[in-house]
């Protein structure tokens, strides 16, 4: 059994860890832990957990003094990189659900994050954690840094037309949309029900941090100079993010023929990368670990329109990593995902 904590546990991302973990036949939740609920039942922070996952929780500094395999840091950005710096002599490995290790160097994060970074050395262990392009890298690495919600459903929507060359990499335009929990469990005044109900709003314009995120992983695929437009829409939904990525081609011959082969030769060994026939939904992907992706291309307008669909808590957040977790221990990426997506 592969002996796990998740520290961090009261949030969105470790609720929706709890749950994939608890059925997954290899996996023993050993602690689970809050600073700010340490001492109470998982179940009185999370009710629906109540009789199944009742663990104490416990101080994040217990997870230095247990027997563990695997820790999962479910915790805010600019947090994890003091606990991943505590934890380099332990023998655990560990994956980093936070953005604090997912870029390219210290430098590229201060001036997206707007904060200091203060374990560099991070950068050099760090393995940038989708499967569906770093497998081999994962499986030898002790730290993941787990990508975000946004990128997973861009990256992998546009990963197959960047690696083959096939777009114009100066003009990548990703227009997302996301449901509410991608905002974290703390409210906050763009939050609040009055703010999110009956209403529908673009954020972070030409700034947010998940750009450099998205064209830098893209960017390890091509040698020429890549450049993404993105913008980022809150959702009045609990859950799912659905992008559409805008791309033009400039090889001569494109047709939905060609570009359904390059994307099942692409992901041809990816278990939880559907390709759709028709454009996918929100619920097609509710609580699953699948990314959805229709692509076509528009003879009138000359671009290819590709749509992405994930569940930000899942393949987005914690499905993700226990995908990374399966590959870190050898085991089949499919194993203990035992939900078929919910709908309605």
């Amino acid at each position: 059994m592969i002996k796990t904590a998740i520290v961090g546990a009261t949030g969105y991302t470790g609720s929706e860890l709890v749950r994939l973990l608890y059925n997954h036949p290899d996996v023993e939740i050993q602690m689970i832990t809050s600073e700010s609920r340490k001492g109470e039942p998982f179940s009185a922070v999370h009710p629906h957990f109540e009789g199944l996952v009742d663990h104490v929780l416990q101080p994040a500094s217990a997870v230095l003094e247990a027997e563990l395999d695997m820790v999962f840091l479910a915790l805010p950005h600019g947090v994890s990189m003091d606990y991943v710096k505590g934890y380099q002599s332990a023998k655990f490995n560990v994956v980093d659900l936070s953005g604090d290790f997912r870029l390219s160097s210290p430098e590229v994060y201060e001036a997206w994050y707007k904060k200091d970074h203060t374990h560099p050395k991070g950068f050099e262990d760090a393995v940038y954690g989708l499967p569906e392009l770093h497998s081999a890298a994962i499986e030898k690495s002790s730290l993941v840094a787990n990508p975000g919600c946004y990128p997973t459903s861009a990256i992998l929507g546009l990963a197959p037309l960047i690696d083959a060359g096939w777009v114009d990499p100066a003009h990548v335009i990703v227009d997302s949309k996301s449901g509410i929990t991608g905002a974290g469990i703390k409210a906050k005044p763009t939050t609040h029900y009055s703010n999110v109900s009956d209403n529908f709003k673009a954020y972070g314009l030409k700034s947010h941090r998940h750009t450099v995120e998205i064209q830098e992983q893209l960017s390890g695929l091509r040698p020429e100079p890549l450049q993404v437009q993105f913008t980022p829409h809150l959702l009045p939904v609990d859950r799912g993010i659905l992008s559409t990525i805008y791309t033009t081609p400039i090889r001569e011959e494109v047709s939905d023929q060609a570009l359904r082969k390059l994307y099942e030769d692409f992901y041809a060994d990816a278990p939880f990368v559907r390709l759709r026939k028709t454009p996918p939904t929100l619920k097609d992907v509710r609580s699953s670990n699948f990314c959805d992706i229709f692509t076509t291309y528009d003879e009138r307008t000359n671009r290819i329109i590709t749509l992405a669909a994930i569940d930000n808590l899942v393949k987005g957040a914690a499905g993700q990593a226990m995908q990374n977790m399966n590959l870190q221990f050898g085991l089949p990426e499919t194993r203990g995902f035992v939900s078929l997506p919910l709908n309605p």
